[in-house]
């Protein structure tokens, strides 16, 4: 019975700190959102003396195209205007195979929401084509799923690739072909695009941009980049809150990355210590 308690001691540490990690990301993930509500959807982001814009007497002018006031210097564009490129997915062989040779990391709809750590990240291993290595991702690449969905959850998610994301994988990673990824014209509204178009996703946005296939949900995704319309902060503004969510990025992706190795440490142990293989000593 010692011994079980101290193999249980060590396997519960280790759950602890995956614990606590996790605790740190969604408070991460909760102050993103509080400062990007307080600086774009009050507009109390911070003006040239550091002051709270619209509560500091900041102008607004009233946008028909969004119903709605933004301050005086903010313009309004569609998602379209705002991209500048588009790779598509790619779902290859799951073995070495003729010319599918270039070894790569899959990442599906599924899989999304755990770049962020909002949920578990298992993307399968697989081989594309050398000529197909244009497809592979970078650092802030935006990932769409545009087929999948369900009748309560909509086409549309979106996953973010970050250059601390990148850094959890060991081959380069693709989309699957249920997926589609784009790169903004300017890298400084990352952060900001991926709010707002989160902010779209949660609010239903999506189910209006929607077409059916053989019973799969489709987006009708150059429909809804044309007509969903964005307001967009000066350059200086957006800069100020890409540093921001960028240094909360770094800790969080930081943070999952050891998760997965403490995992692998927990799941590798076990069956050691349960064995007698390894033991665990006396502590001090």
């Amino acid at each position: 019975m010692e011994e079980q308690c101290r193999i249980a001691n060590v396997l519960s540490d280790i759950d602890a700190k995956i614990d606590l990690n996790n605790r740190i990301n969604t408070e991460l993930e909760n102050l993103a959102r509080t400062i990007y509500d307080y600086w774009f959807l009050q507009f109390d982001f911070p003006d040239a003396a550091g002051r709270p814009y619209r509560s500091s007497g900041g102008a607004m002018r009233f946008d028909a195209g969004l119903g709605r006031d933004i301050p005086v210097k903010w313009e309004v564009n569609t998602f379209s205007e705002l991209i500048a490129e588009y790779k598509g997915g790619d779902w290859g062989k799951e073995a070495k195979t003729g010319n599918y040779v270039k070894h790569v990391t899959c990442l599906r709809g599924t899989d999304l929401d755990g770049l962020s750590g909002i949920a578990d990240l298992s993307p399968p291993d697989r081989f594309i084509l050398e000529k197909n290595s244009h497809k592979i991702l970078s650092a802030h690449d935006l990932i769409v799923e545009i087929s999948g969905g369900s009748p309560t959850q909509s086409t549309g998610r979106l996953g973010y690739v970050s250059e601390y994301a990148l850094n959890r994988f060991n081959k380069p990673l693709i989309c699957s072909n249920f997926c589609k990824a784009l790169t903004l014209k300017d890298s400084a509204y990352f952060y900001y695009f991926v709010m707002h178009w989160k902010k779209a996703y949660d609010q239903g946005v999506f189910f209006n941009f929607e077409g059916k296939t053989s019973g799969i949900k489709n987006l009708l995704f150059d429909s809804a980049m044309a007509s969903i319309r964005v307001a967009l902060p000066p350059r200086d503004v957006v800069l100020k809150f890409y540093h921001l969510l960028n240094e909360f990025d770094a800790k969080k992706q930081l943070n999952l990355k050891e998760n997965t190795q403490l995992a692998n440490l927990r799941d590798w142990l076990l069956p050691l210590l349960m064995s007698g293989e390894v033991t665990v000593g006396d502590t001090q």
